[in-house]
């Protein structure tokens, strides 16, 4: 099964997208991942989206969908995939469609407030990246990861005022998506507000596992 997950950061996306790719076998995939790894791997392709990252500009959609395309030709992605922040705009989605026109979208729906509190009580290890929450999932001593020892920051992108512009962007860039994707009968909404077991549950019933 093919999918696209919609919705605004903080809505637990890629939470998810975790679960849904064990117990699917398919692979989770971000464009930032790919081109990462493009990069790394110093590919045609790496080499020209570093030559334009580098110099401060935007990849276009043109080489974003060309990237896409060309993960989605891989091995592990025969069985299905899941697109978690492509696409972003409209054009990339037009293009998309040519590239593959059977996909399911998932839009997750979720109030600003909760975003909010997700996001700004969010915390990170500034070593090892282990993700932990002030609420609901501290670390056993405050200020320290669990997991290394290393120190526990707010990242500047989770601070208030980010979050408010981070959500601007989404409504402006990628809601017009789903009524894109809704007038094509594509579209499935789930209340991203529950909890990710439950959500899963949710999930499941509406894409059993095959």
């Amino acid at each position: 099964m093919n999918f696209i997950f919609l919705g605004p950061p903080g809505a637990g996306k890629g939470s998810l997208a975790v679960k849904v790719a064990e117990d699917y076998k398919i692979p989770h995939i971000s464009t930032g991942d790919i081109f990462r790894a493009n990069i790394k791997a110093q590919t045609p392709l790496g080499v020209k989206v570093k030559a334009i990252i580098d110099s401060g500009s935007l990849v276009s959609d043109d080489l974003t969908c060309e990237l896409v395309k060309d993960r989605l030709s891989k091995d592990d992605c025969k069985n299905g995939f899941i697109l978690d922040g492509f696409p972003r705009t409209i054009p990339q989605a037009e293009m998309f469609q040519d590239i593959c026109p059977d996909v399911a979208v998932v839009n997750f729906q979720i109030a600003d407030e909760i975003v909010i509190k997700r996001l700004s009580t969010r915390r990170v290890c500034k070593a090892c990246g282990a993700n932990y929450n002030v609420l609901t999932l501290p670390p056993k001593k405050e200020g320290v990861c669990d997991k290394c020892g290393g120190e526990i920051i707010q990242r500047d992108d989770d601070k208030q005022e980010s979050i408010l512009h981070r959500m601007d962007v989404y409504r402006e860039q990628t809601e017009p998506l789903i009524k894109f994707y809704t007038d094509k009968g594509k579209i499935q909404n789930f209340d991203a507000a529950i909890e990710t077991a439950n959500l899963l549950e949710e999930f499941k019933k509406v894409y059993p596992v095959k």
